[in-house]
């Protein structure tokens, strides 16, 4: 039977459309996003992987945008950089996660780093999502180049004291060859001349590594990569990916080259640490995040990554509503498949299965990248095949999770799925909760629709669907029916 696979994305007062995680097409993949705001729309910038690639950061650069005042309408805005524009690039090996600023003089400075080059090398432009012209590398009074901290996945900052640099790559809790025997002390900044190349001050180390953690306000959650800066009324706050990697942490000070503390999570991309929730009961498969805060229309989001795939190479673009509070402090939020959408999702219109913010079968793995194994490979993952993005793998006891939806206005859920498993999905409204309907599954090769009728509570808006059964099963849609 022919399946129409079409998002119904309804329209809505004030909204033209709904807008869910990840929030550009499922077919884009955008790690490491740093959002900007310039005039009237918000610029996306980060890596680029390709769909069931083998490496990260395989494309080129690309720029996303939307309008301030309506957050699911996503622009694509084109390749800014290519991997072959860069003089010292001439492999043209990946790009690595970048960051965009304003400078003094009104340009846009591109800051990037390329795999496995010791550098930090940076492109200009007139706008922000034009197109990008090499301008050089960040180097010493001398003329040196900066290459000190391993300089990898800058942030950038200009404010009226100055333009900070941030940066650094310690991977002290995995094994990479190249850098074994290397000290890697942790996240660094420096700032820069007016020219946004020379080094004006620094470096210097503002959170420490695994290494050098003990007894300091970061230990446990020690600096990764991926920093990320934002200055927010008269305080720094430098965002950064933990020696826990799949969660984003910060630290604040009133200084931007010093006295930075530890502050708590503000996102896991596996939940690990919402409400308690423990690294064995990661609601995900994890591996690194990368993001930044920003402000739209008065309210703040985090910006960050999930995984697809069966490697870590295969990211998309997810961002949440995070409230900082009169003392400054944020408290960690979940992921949803809602995001950044104005209230809660339609109850009457259909989903992509992918679009689940949790899957799980209770004892997740990590994902694996190169120089590393992965010894759990046996759950459920996201996957794409002929143009068709689906969840793949759920066996008994899977699980896949959606939040925040108006479920009150649900009368049926109708599910799309294919696979050898005979058993049913069961329907809850609470996470491992009891069922309140099931639909039954069959051994079947091609896409087929079965439904359950459905009554839920006025105050449900959480979806999760359990397989029990034998076999494994591919699920494709999931079709909510007012």
């Amino acid at each position: 039977m022919a399946i129409d696979i079409t998002v119904a994305r309804k329209e809505r007062e004030g909204m033209k459309t709904q807008c869910m995680n990840p929030y550009l097409p499922l077919s884009e993949h955008i790690p490491d996003g740093e959002p900007h705001v310039f005039g009237d729309r918000v610029y996306v910038f980060g890596s680029h992987d390709l769909e069931n690639g083998n490496e990260f950061c395989e494309l080129d650069y690309v720029t996303w945008s939307a309008p301030v005042s309506d957050l699911s309408d996503w622009r694509f805005e084109g390749v800014i950089y290519r991997k072959d524009q860069d003089p010292y690039n001439t492999e043209k090996l990946p790009l690595y996660a970048p960051d965009v600023v304003k400078g003094p003089d009104g340009r846009y400075y591109l800051y990037y780093c390329i795999k496995f080059q010791d550098s930090i090398n940076v492109a200009v432009c007139n706008e922000p999502a034009g197109k990008y012209e090499f301008y050089g590398r960040v180097h010493y009074k001398d003329g040196s180049v900066m290459a000190d901290g391993q300089p990898y996945d800058p942030s950038l900052l200009c404010d009226d004291t100055g333009n900070y640099l941030y940066f650094g790559f310690a991977p002290c809790m995995i094994n990479i060859p190249r850098y074994k025997g290397q000290d890697l002390k942790g996240g660094s900044v420096l700032s820069l001349e007016d020219d946004m190349l020379t080094v004006k001050e620094g470096p210097k180390v503002v959170i420490p590594s695994l290494n050098y953690g003990r007894g300091t306000s970061f230990e446990g959650n020690e600096y990764f990569e991926g920093p990320s800066i934002r200055r927010i009324k008269d305080k720094y706050y430098l965002i950064y990916s933990s020696v826990n990697t799949h969660q984003l942490c910060y630290a604040t000070s009133d200084k931007p080259m010093e006295g930075f503390e530890y502050q708590g999570v503000i996102i896991s991309n596996g939940d690990v640490g919402y409400n308690g929730r423990k690294e064995e009961d990661k609601l995900m498969s994890v591996g690194n995040d990368h993001g930044g805060l920003v402000q739209i229309e008065g309210e703040w989001y985090i910006f960050y990554h999930r995984h697809t795939y069966l490697n870590q190479y295969n990211r998309q673009a997810c961002a949440e509503r995070v409230e900082i509070d009169e003392n400054g402090f944020i408290k960690q939020v979940t992921i949803t498949t809602s995001g950044m959408n104005e209230g809660l999702l339609s109850g009457n219109a259909s989903y992509p299965a992918v679009y689940c913010c949790n899957l799980t079968n209770g004892h997740m793995g990590a994902l694996s990248s190169l120089g590393r194994t992965n010894m759990e490979v046996d759950f459920p993952y996201i996957t794409s095949e002929d143009g068709e993005r689906f969840i793949a793998n759920m066996k008994e006891g899977s699980l896949a999770g959606y939040k925040y939806i108006s479920l009150k206005d649900t009368k049926k859920v109708e599910l799309v799925y294919k696979g050898n498993g005979d058993g049913r999905f069961e329907i809850a409204t609470s996470l491992w909760g009891e069922a309140i309907a099931s639909i039954d599954i069959n051994n079947i090769s091609y896409w087929k629709c079965s439904s359950s009728e459905v009554v839920f509570g006025n105050e449900d808006k959480e979806l999760y669907l359990i397989y029990r059964g034998t076999g494994s099963v591919s699920l494709l849609t999931v079709n909510l029916i007012g």
